[in-house]
């Protein structure tokens, strides 16, 4: 049909009943296109519009396309185009369509379950939905799920009235003829499909007819790789609407024994806590969570994460060999090792796409990681723009004079110029050169380099090839080098080769509040190395098809994995000898293991599926393969893509070299096309941009390929908080409301929070639980007695919450508010040494509130780190971040920490105190802390609020004014004043209690 354009000044209706289709408006400005899919049920009418149709004004020019209309219809023009703004005001639209879709589409998701099996570290997940449309009419059912990043399609089912539609797996080429051939007969032939940090999402929907049932089943497969000391299984429950029945079922089973387990999740909530079980043996658990309709625990749409962390028992060895059905895994992380010292150069961009946030995160980090350098570690700073400078000439010892002058050195980088990644990484190879013909280096520590940047190339050698290049000859592997990419305006390519070229690994950090921690996290995976040179020995008359079996490093926290096929006449028993080299001396480490005592112990569990270790095997060989091609030669990298094409097929895995084609019932859609997306160059855009999530390539399979950078990417820079159009949305911002404006006159933009909110109102009056008298707060600030004098008539000031509210013990009715008036730098709070607790806080007596507040239970080895911007939790040297209001439970040994929409995070356990943060957006807005089950605390108890937990002594009211008493504690006397004050510890907007005021 012919293209109809808008002007400025004109109108089209829109009726959105009876949605069946599609109808797409895109607006074009000069180059730049954006388009937006709308259902409709009808082409617009000319004429007769009425109240029940949705008006649209653009001030661009729209272009319509539709393919709902019959044979031979027309949409008449408006008139001539203009181009004079970039907003389409479409929200009564969206909004009616949004209400009708969610009325009409009558498409119940009766049952949704997840089944994960994890033996031996490796996974395999079942993902089954099964719906029923319900309406009278056809209706779409779409089938969503995310899964991990490093897992692999297996299968891809639907199971229609009694027919299975299944998903097959082709190499690409196959697949690109199946696509373009779908196309040709013009129907969509692309999943969609996004990736975010951690997952990736498949997609497909499918026509159901009236009262019909479909089923549908994914099934994908992954290795869990260990990291910090951890493995962690990421499940997503998000069926999107109620379900009846819903249940997700883990088995694990680790023949080394399970030392820990703990669960996390973003859906649960305190009554939800009995819908998980837990159980537990030494080589087994089995996680359920299984919500009853008949509590009220599935009358809410869940939402989220999943997550199980664990780890397995391990000695001082050459660590373990398991085996079943003929093929064996060997897991090596040897416990006891002393840390090899390291000789580390940092290198950091500092160009002028890194200022602002960026480079207040990389300061932050980078002074964090310059703290946990060791004595006998030796380090330097190397900064670039499109110069090159470094700190010192030559690598300097990690002592603690050093370091503080490079933390110095660290705060006053300051970001601006052009990117000359060349010289900045010759540079660094030349002082490391330069200290080892020295002898600087002490013999057998290890040596890395670690770049970050956030962009290409502008300066000097710009040329990524001959970069790559240059750093790999200079390095001539004698050296390990870590690339980080802050952020998606740098080619992950270019840096994954850079990277896997001299021996180590590339990182994306995503730009988000908890960068720094990101750069923290990674810094720890390689900051202790414990071997290198590590290699593996097999008797060659027993094993066959070996993976990798040669690494440069091994860091503490992390685990190599070999894997391969017994042959047909191998020994009763496989020995393997792991030789690796210490600090100042070499070391093997030897093991056996009886393949018929193995082959028994993986037949026994009944949840265990079979013959996973030759799928484990196929999984980890592509992996090693898919890596090994990024840094292979041009006639090397032919073979290693066909092997590990070959076994993708035969093991039907959905990887970069292969695709699933979906078939479909007949005349729909009869195939679309899922591919594994891999790490782009850069950032593609979106029309739903997820923040800091890159988004799939849709369309048709084929080569991995560089997205071509989106016209509207220049235009869309500038103060990122000003919305673009209705359907942007800022993180972190209030919802808005696009108004209809006035043509020639400026979009309004309207606050919809700040609609119809009243205030809530609590009484101004509270009783004293120690005299029974009530009391009224004057706008003064001060108290009268309601029992002698008339209320006052003048308006109560705002009330302001004081900084901390304590439950006096033995006193549940008395509560105790204390402000602080005199602070000068961290404060000790409270500890109690038979607890394991100790609460430290810095507070800002300016501003009148806590910067930070910091939790550590040393029983746990965990501290909790609250800020106004989020709360940080470390165990182990792993850093795990939650955003404030953010649903959060849970469980790990010894503790169980909860967070609920309000932003109220609990730390609990049996026999202990209950702490409390709260991020308070009331009056006197800030970080708060909360105690409860204070009876617990320990006759040991002190600091500046555990004080008060001592012998606590009350003399009586003053003659003059019985709102004031002195109050006695460990030998000091505060005057404690009777107020009326804003309790936060229910959440905003607060209540008003009555409480002893004490000023510190």
């Amino acid at each position: 049909m012919p293209n109809s354009h808008l002007s400025l000044t004109q109108y089209m209706f829109l009726s959105p009943v009876k949605v069946h289709g599609t109808f797409t408006v895109c607006l074009s400005e000069a180059t730049a296109v954006f388009g937006l899919e709308i259902p409709i049920s009808q082409k617009p009418p000319p004429e007769g519009w009425d109240s029940k149709h949705v008006l649209i004004h653009s001030p661009l020019p729209l272009k319509f396309r539709s393919n709902l209309l019959a044979p031979g219809a027309k949409m008449k023009a408006l008139g001539p185009g203009c181009t004079c703004g970039i907003m389409l005001v479409l929200l009564s639209l969206l909004a009616v369509l949004h209400a009708t879709t969610a009325q009409k589409n009558d498409i119940s998701i009766y049952s949704f379950t997840v089944d994960s099996k994890v033996s031996s570290r490796f996974a395999h997940t079942v993902v089954t939905s099964r719906v029923v449309n319900r309406a009278e009419t056809v209706q779409e059912a779409t089938f969503q799920v995310e899964l991990p990043k490093r897992a692999f399609i297996t299968n891809f089912s639907m199971i229609i009235e009694g027919v299975t539609y299944p998903g097959n797996i082709k190499e690409k080429a196959a697949a690109q003829e199946q696509y373009s051939a779908a196309v040709a007969r013009g129907e969509s032939a692309g999943l969609v499909k996004a990736t975010g940090r951690k997952t990736e999402q498949f997609q497909v929907s499918v026509n159901v007819a009236p009262a019909a049932k479909v089923t549908f089943e994914l099934v994908y497969e992954e290795l869990l790789k260990r990291q910090l000391g951890v493995y962690e299984l990421l499940l997503k429950v998000q069926p999107q609407q109620l379900v009846k029945h819903l249940q997700m079922d883990i088995h694990i089973f680790e023949p080394q024994g399970i030392s820990f387990l703990e669960t996390e999740s973003t859906f649960m909530t305190s009554e939800l806590a009995n819908a998980l079980t837990i159980s537990q043996n030494k080589t087994k658990a089995h996680i359920q969570f299984k919500p009853q309709k008949t509590a009220g625990q599935l009358d809410k749409v869940l939402d989220g994460n999943f997550i199980v962390r664990y780890d397995v028992n391990r000695t001082l060895s050459g660590g373990s060999i398991q085996i079943e059905n003929g093929y064996f895994v060997h897991y090596f992380a040897p416990e006891g090792l002393p840390t090899i010292p390291k000789n580390v150069i940092f290198v950091i961009d500092k160009s002028g796409s890194m200022s602002g946030r960026k480079i207040q995160q990389t300061r932050e980090a980078l002074i964090k990681i310059l703290d946990d350098l060791k004595p006998n570690d030796q380090f330097n700073l190397i900064s670039f723009s499109g110069d090159v400078t470094h700190w010192k000439p030559l690598l300097v010892p990690a002592s603690p004079e050093n370091v503080d002058q490079a933390k110095r050195y660290a705060a006053n980088i300051e970001a601006q110029g052009g990117t000359n990644i060349n010289d900045a990484m010759l540079t660094a190879v030349r002082l490391l050169q330069s200290a080892n013909q020295k002898e600087l280096l002490s013999d057998g520590s290890v040596s890395l380099i670690i770049l970050l940047t956030d962009g290409d190339p502008t300066v000097g050698e710009t040329s990524p090839a001959r970069i790559q290049k240059n750093v790999q000859k200079a390095i001539d592997g004698q050296y390990s080098l870590f690339c980080l990419g802050f952020g998606f305006d740098v080619s992950y390519v270019f840096l994954e080769k850079l990277a896997l070229d001299n021996g180590g690994l590339a990182r994306r950090i995503y730009e988000d509040s908890d960068s720094a921690l990101q750069l923290q996290d990674f810094y720890q995976e390689v900051a202790n190395p414990l071997l290198t040179a590590v290699t593996f020995e097999y008797p060659d008359n027993a094993v066959d098809k070996v993976s990798q079996d040669n690494f440069r490093l091994l860091f503490k926290g992390s685990e190599i994995v070999v894997v391969g096929k017994l042959r047909d006449q191998s020994p009763d028993a496989l020995s393997a000898k792991v030789r690796g080299q210490l600090h100042m001396q070499n070391i093997t480490f030897q093991t056996e293991s009886s393949v018929a005592e193995q082959e028994k112990e993986f037949q026994s569990p009944k949840y265990i599926f079979h013959s996973f270790m030759e799928r484990l095997w196929a999984y980890l060989t592509i992996q090693q393969l898919l890596e090994q091609m990024v840094s292979a030669s041009d006639a090397e990298k032919q073979a290693l893509e066909t092997r590990a094409l070959n076994l993708s097929l035969s093991y039907s895995f959905v990887t970069p070299l292969t695709s699933m084609v979906v078939t479909k019932p007949e005349g729909e859609q009869r195939s679309e096309v899922a591919e594994k997306p891999v790490e782009t160059s850069h950032h593609s855009f979106s029309r739903f941009p997820p923040v800091g999530d890159t988004m799939y390539r849709t369309g048709p399979p084929g080569p991995s390929r560089r997205i071509p950078s989106d016209p509207w990417r220049n235009r869309l820079r500038g103060p990122p908080k000003a919305p673009l159009h209705p359907l942007y949305h800022t993180p972190g911002e209030p919802d808005r409301m696009l108004a209809p404006s006035i043509p020639g006159e400026a979009l309004q933009v309207e606050d919809l929070r700040a609609r119809d909110v009243a205030p809530a109102r609590a009484p101004a009056v509270a009783s004293d639980p120690v005299t029974g008298r009530l009391w009224e707060r004057k706008a003064s600030g001060n108290s009268t007695d309601l029992s002698q004098r008339a209320k006052a008539t003048s308006s109560p000031a705002p009330m302001q919450a004081p900084p901390v509210i304590l439950m006096l013990p033995g006193q549940s009715v008395n509560r105790l508010c204390v402000d602080i008036k005199h602070s000068q730098g961290p404060m000790k709070l409270l500890s109690d040494p038979d607890q394991g607790i100790e609460v430290t806080g810095q507070y800002e007596t300016e501003k009148a509130q806590f910067s930070w507040i910091e939790v550590t239970l040393k029983n746990l080895q965990l501290q909790v780190r609250a800020s106004p911007e989020h709360v940080v939790v470390t165990q182990n040297r792993r850093n795990s971040a939650y955003k404030w209001k953010e649903m959060l439970f849970s469980m790990m040994p010894g503790l169980n920490m909860t967070m609920d929409k309000t932003g109220l995070l609990l730390l609990s356990s049996t026999d202990k105190v209950t702490v409390g943060l709260l991020p308070w957006d009331g009056p006197g807005e800030g970080l708060r802390l909360l105690l409860r089950d204070t009876d617990r605390f320990s006759s040991h108890v002190n600091g500046t609020l555990g004080q008060f937990y001592q012998d606590v002594l009350w003399g009586p009211p003053t003659e003059a004014d019985d709102s004031k008493r002195t109050l006695r504690v460990q030998g000091r006397d505060y005057s404690a004043t009777r107020l009326v004050k804003l309790d936060y510890q229910e959440g905003s907007p607060g209540t008003e209690i009555s409480c002893w005021s004490v000023e510190l």
